[in-house]
């Protein structure tokens, strides 16, 4: 079974679960993003939103969980390929960090799209 089809799978999923293990133990960035992840799913039991905004909110937070690990990894490669200073290094590195910016401010508006009504009611009725 561990050269078939299913075992290949299996594996590949464990490789895959060690990955994320690795990024939530040596990233910082990741470790902040796995806090505000959270509290935000705290402030959601707290608020209790819906069903459609629970979507949205755990879209958005594998959006930036994904986007990060995307980043580490293409750094990771960059300074493993080039580990002095290139220019070139530097605009793939900044245009993926870019990618984790935008990836965070969609998740920030998707957050106040969400909680903004709870916090601010008398401001939305």
């Amino acid at each position: 079974m561990k050269d078939s089809y299913l075992g290949k799978r299996i594996r590949g999923g464990g490789y895959a679960v060690r990955g994320a293990w690795i990024l939530l133990k040596t990233e910082p960035s990741i470790q902040v993003q796995a806090i505000i992840s959270v509290v935000v799913c705290i402030a959601g039991l707290y608020f209790d939103i819906t069903k459609t905004e629970w979507i949205f909110q755990v879209f958005a937070i594998g959006l930036v969980f994904s986007t990060e690990g995307l980043n580490s990894a293409i750094e990771g490669i960059a300074d493993f390929v080039h580990p002095d200073f290139h220019s070139k290094i530097g605009y793939i590195k900044d245009v993926a960090a870019g990618a984790v910016l935008f990836a965070a401010l969609t998740a920030v508006i998707i957050a106040g799209f969400i909680y903004f009504p709870y916090l601010f009611p008398s401001f939305f009725s």
